[in-house]
C-alpha cells in the first residue's frame, strides 16, 4: 500500500449521476447487483459444494470449514465464521467440506454487466474474509439475513436483495482496508491513483487528457499510465471514457433528458460520436435503450421470483419452488 486511505474520502462538488461521500462509495454506487436467492447447505465429509454457474455468490460457514482449491493448485481453508465472496462464481476451483461437515449460507447474487465492466473483471476470483476480520459487522448482519428468509411478511423479498448488497459491499470494503488489495479497489488506495480517480469522479464531464491525469496524480506521464493499468486493469482514459458512458446510461434509464442531451452533459460533442461509443460498449444504440427500470431489466430472461431461503442437507445447487415472489 502507498498511501493512507485517508485519500478515500473526498468531498465531491456535485455532477451528473454524483452522489455525496467517499471515493469508494462513488466507485461501488456503479457496481449494481441484484440478490435473489437465499440457500443454507449441509455438505457431507470430502464433498463438494455444488453452485449454480454464471452466478455470483457470498459463501458464510455457519459451522465446521471447507477446503478450497483452484487450478493452480493453491489450497486456503474457509474456517467456521467466515466469509468468501465468489465474483464469477466457482469458476474452476472446488469448496469441499473438511471437517465432518460444513453448514453453509450461500447467498446468490447477480452483477449487472453493464456496470463498469472492466471493474467487475478486475475483481479477484476469490475474496476470503477470515472471521477476526468481519466479526464486527458478520456476527449482525448474518442473523439479521437469516431472520429475513424466514419471514414472510411483505417487503421480505426486497430486504434480502438489499442486506445482500450491504454485505457485498462490505466485503469490499474490508478488503480494501487490508491494504493489499488488486484490481482498480488496489487503485483506490494507491494515493497517487486515487488522485487521479478523484479528479474523473467529481468532474468527468471534461476530457481529461493523460498528461493532466499524471499531473493531478503528481507522476509522470509513462509512469502514471503504467501504474494505472496495472491496478485499475484499464487506462486511463478507457476507464474515464466507461464512467461518462455509465453515468450517461444511468440519465437515459431515468428518462432525464434526450439522447443528444444527454451526449453533451457527458462531454461528447456530437450525437453521432456518442452514439457509437454507447453502442460499442452496451452493445446497443443509446435510442434502442429499453424502458424497463433496470431492476426489471438487468438479466432479461431470468425469473423474477424474489429472493428465498431454500434450508434442508443438500449439497445441490439446485433451486426449489418458493410461493413467495415479489409484488
Amino acid at each position: 500500500m502507498t498511501g493512507s486511505l485517508e485519500n478515500l474520502t473526498v468531498l465531491p462538488d456535485g455532477g451528473p449521476g454524483m452522489v455525496s461521500g467517499d471515493l469508494l462509495s462513488h466507485v461501488l454506487a456503479q457496481i449494481r447487483l441484484t440478490g435473489d436467492h437465499v440457500r443454507s447447505h449441509d455438505v457431507a465429509r470430502s464433498t463438494g459444494l455444488d453452485l449454480e454457474a454464471g452466478a455470483a455468490y457470498v459463501l458464510v460457514v455457519a459451522d465446521g470449514s471447507l477446503d478450497a482449491e483452484d487450478d493452480s493448485g493453491e489450497r486456503i481453508v474457509i474456517d467456521t465464521g467466515d466469509l468468501v465472496l465468489l465474483p464469477r462464481g466457482l469458476g474452476g476451483a472446488r469448496l469441499v467440506a473438511s471437517a465432518s461437515h460444513a453448514s453453509v449460507i450461500a447467498c446468490r447474487f447477480w452483477f449487472d454487466p453493464h456496470s463498469l465492466r472492466g471493474m467487475i473483471s478486475a475483481l479477484p476470483g476469490r475474496i476470503h474474509i477470515r472471521r477476526a476480520e468481519g466479526a464486527g459487522w458478520l456476527d449482525g448482519i448474518v442473523p439479521f439475513l437469516m431472520v429475513e428468509v424466514t419471514d414472510d411478511e411483505p417487503g421480505a423479498a426486497l430486504m434480502i436483495s438489499r442486506i445482500i448488497d450491504v454485505i457485498v459491499i462490505r466485503t469490499l470494503r474490508t478488503w480494501v482496508q487490508r491494504g493489499h488489495t488488486t484490481g482498480w479497489l488496489g487503485g483506490l488506495s494507491d494515493a497517487r491513483i486515487a488522485r487521479a480517480l478523484k479528479v474523473m469522479h467529481e468532474r468527468p464531464l471534461p476530457r481529461w487528457g493523460v498528461e493532466a491525469l499524471a499531473d493531478a496524480a503528481g507522476m509522470s506521464r509513462s509512469s502514471f499510465c503504467e501504474r494505472f493499468t496495472a491496478l485499475v486493469g484499464r487506462s486511463p482514459l478507457r476507464y474515464q471514457n466507461e464512467w461518462r458512458l455509465t453515468l450517461a446510461r444511468d440519465m437515459l434509464l431515468a428518462r432525464e433528458a434526450r439522447v443528444g442531451e444527454v451526449a453533451l452533459r457527458v462531454g461528447y460533442e456530437s450525437e453521432a460520436a456518442f452514439s457509437r461509443a454507447y453502442k460499442a460498449m452496451f452493445g446497443h444504440s443509446p435510442r434502442d435503450e429499453p424502458s424497463a427500470p433496470p431492476s426489471e431489466k438487468l438479466y432479461p430472461g431470468r425469473s423474477r421470483a424474489g429472493p428465498r431461503l431454500d434450508g434442508g442437507a443438500s449439497t445441490g445447487g439446485g433451486v426449489s419452488p418458493d410461493p413467495r415472489r415479489r409484488g
